[in-house]
């Protein structure tokens, strides 16, 4: 496929029309609902129209860009679409949307709403501002402002617990970015550009000085993988439950744990490029590290009892299925960790909206209180077993299809003890997930049939939606491979 790159505002545009409904938002009274949920989910909405018509544009070919100020000579402020930003801008624009409609039935039942939805639309410029940087400088300005538009969203209920919460959320996430920072003017000074380019930038450095690339390699990868929820770097993660459901599923399906991911795979194969981390040897140490992050992450969920912090647990855990398909340095190793980036938010994203549900509608969250919860919640905890299942990795759900290339990544490689890892990884993901399925269906509690509906339409319906998308994307393969396989093409 021949690249053509074209100059365009589209990109501009997916960041500043969040940043327009927020402050319309900010003039909209707190008990105005009727007239502030529709404005944000119109918004959310004409977000993503927007990304996708970019995302058409970019898969038939063309990159997106649009310099927006130029600091000094190769420092610049700059959007730039290619098909691995418009895959990830993609998925949150979308996964946005129904985020915003959840939200509108969960907030319900809140406080606060103006300054809750004013920040979530924040999140969602800022998210798309990542997703579209055209180089580290425009990435780290971006990354730094994420952990900015989340904060109010991590201590939305005001508690201490959330404020300690919060805390330690800011405190992980401006280390981690001091890192990214320190790293970006090294790379600076070996390259003399900060651009994301096909095959890297820092080919030639690899050469000459393999020992500071490595080291400042290392400093990318743990201050990205902090918001990529690395082990040891990760414990902000469980702790940021304390936030609202929709919040949750903010950090863990779409925007601040996908950002990190986004950045060490920007950093990859955009800043190093195979052939640099080839020689360098560096693939090989982020495996050993996240495959150390997969299996103990893994372990501690099955010790959870509160419901959302099991679900934190296994998003650390799955998240380095991603970082390893990358770190594999193979095609088929790249196709599974994008086609998990994909799949991965599908499924989280349902787990948590089923686990809101579960909490607001029956004021239970530990799990060891859900026993025939099945029976008041059907359709929810329905959609809840799909997402297991899918996050176990079996047919038909789509979560097969992202560890099926992973294993053939792992052969590909040459490293077949990736595969033991993997299949490890796969049956502690059913031991802490079929349990919760079998006691909402199987085992007597105190639930009786609900006399009305489970929960608000506006949380319902997205849970089913992405329920049913997540067994269609696991059947129809045809609707995610053929565009993640033009992304791994590009980046190779």
């Amino acid at each position: 496929m021949k690249i053509v790159e074209i100059v365009s505002s589209l990109p501009l545009y997916a960041v500043i029309i969040p940043i327009i409904g927020a402050l319309l938002l900010v003039f909209i009274a707190e008990e105005k609902d009727n007239i502030r949920n529709p404005l944000a989910l119109l918004t959310s909405l004409l977000t993503a129209v927007i990304v996708i018509f970019i995302i058409q544009q970019v898969f038939r070919g063309s990159i997106l860009s649009y310099k927006l100020l130029q600091i000094l000579p190769g420092l610049d402020f700059t959007l730039r679409v290619d098909p691995l930003g418009a895959l990830f801008g993609g998925l949150a624009s979308v996964l946005w949307v129904f985020t915003v409609l959840y939200s509108i039935g969960y907030m319900s039942f809140g406080h606060n709403r103006r300054r809750f939805f004013i920040f979530f639309l924040l999140s969602l410029s800022v998210t798309m501002g990542i997703a579209f940087s055209a180089n580290l400088f425009t990435l780290y300005l971006f990354y730094e402002l994420l952990t900015l538009a989340t904060y109010p969203l991590v201590i939305h209920e005001g508690k201490e617990k959330d404020h300690k919460a919060g805390l330690r959320y800011i405190i992980y996430s401006f280390s981690g970015a001091g890192l990214v920072l320190f790293a970006l003017f090294a790379t600076f000074g070996f390259a003399g550009s900060l651009d994301f380019a096909q095959g890297g930038i820092l080919s030639e450095a690899a050469r000459t000085a393999p020992l500071a690339l490595s080291i400042i390699f290392a400093c990318y990868l743990l201050g990205f993988g902090v918001k990529a929820a690395i082990m040891p770097l990760h414990s902000w993660l469980p702790s940021a439950m304390v936030a609202p459901t929709p919040v949750s599923a903010l950090l863990h399906a779409v925007a601040v744990v996908k950002s990190g991911v986004f950045g060490i795979l920007r950093v990859m194969y955009s800043v190093y490029g195979t052939d640099a981390m080839s020689e360098l040897n560096l693939g090989v140490y982020v495996i050993v590290l996240i495959s150390f992050t997969i299996i103990l992450a893994s372990i501690i969920a099955l010790r959870q009892d509160f419901l959302k912090r099991r679900l934190a647990y296994s998003t650390i855990s799955q998240l380095g299925y991603i970082t390893l398909g990358g770190a594999l340095l193979t095609q088929l190793g790249l196709t599974g960790g994008l086609l998990h980036i994909v799949n991965h938010a599908l499924l989280k994203i349902t787990l948590f909206f089923c686990a809101g549900a579960i909490i607001t509608m029956t004021g239970k969250e530990r799990i060891s209180e859900l026993n025939g919860v099945g029976r008041r919640m059907p359709l929810t905890m329905l959609a809840f077993t799909i997402g297991s299942i899918g996050m176990v990795g079996i047919l038909p759900i789509n979560g097969f299809i992202s560890k099926w290339y992973l294993l053939a990544g792992s052969l590909e490689a040459q490293m077949p003890v990736i595969i033991a890892i993997l299949i490890t990884s796969a049956v502690l993901n059913a031991a802490y997930f079929f349990p919760i399925v079998i006691a909402a269906f199987f085992k007597k509690g105190d639930f009786t049939p609900a006399k009305t509906v489970e929960a608000p339409l506006s949380m319902l319906l997205p849970i089913t939606v992405l329920a049913v998308v997540c067994i269609v994307f696991g059947v129809k393969l045809d609707l995610t491979v053929p565009f993640v396989r033009d992304v791994v093409s590009y980046l190779f």
